[in-house]
């Protein structure tokens, strides 16, 4: 079985995103599709109206929802745009708390389901447990 997943993250993050990607590439005995928007597969929006549709369009068939939570979040309209989303939508909520923070935005800590480390198995079993 292949999870849909939709990971939220900062484009100037981009190395976050990136490791994630390649630790659930890696994860053994789990298949995953990646319905995220990363710098090098932009969404093609030529306005706000247009990039919203675009993303509500990726994030709506996914069955979780991984937020890097850095605190940077705070600081991003469109990762708020999809957490509300998500929430709207009832989408399960992992929050990801990047090496060596203890603080977490208060965006995702009021609606994520799960907040974890940042750890191959602990991901994959968050993933498991509310897909």
């Amino acid at each position: 079985m292949a999870y849909y997943l939709f990971v939220s993250h900062a484009w100037r993050y981009d190395e976050s995103y990136e490791r994630i990607v390649q630790m659930l590439d890696a994860a053994p005995y789990f298949s995953w599709s990646n319905f995220s928007v990363p710098r090098h597969d932009p969404a093609l929006a030529s306005n706000t109206s247009a990039l919203k549709v675009q993303l509500d369009d990726q994030i709506r068939p996914v069955q979780v929802v991984l937020v890097l939570s850095g605190m940077y979040v705070a600081h991003s309209q469109w990762i708020q745009y999809e957490i509300d989303r998500a929430v709207g939508w009832k989408k399960p909520i992992v929050g990801v708390r990047p090496w060596g923070n203890q603080r977490m935005p208060e965006a995702v800590t009021k609606v994520a389901n799960k907040i974890i480390g940042w750890n191959t198995s602990t991901i994959v079993e968050a993933v498991r447990e509310l897909a």
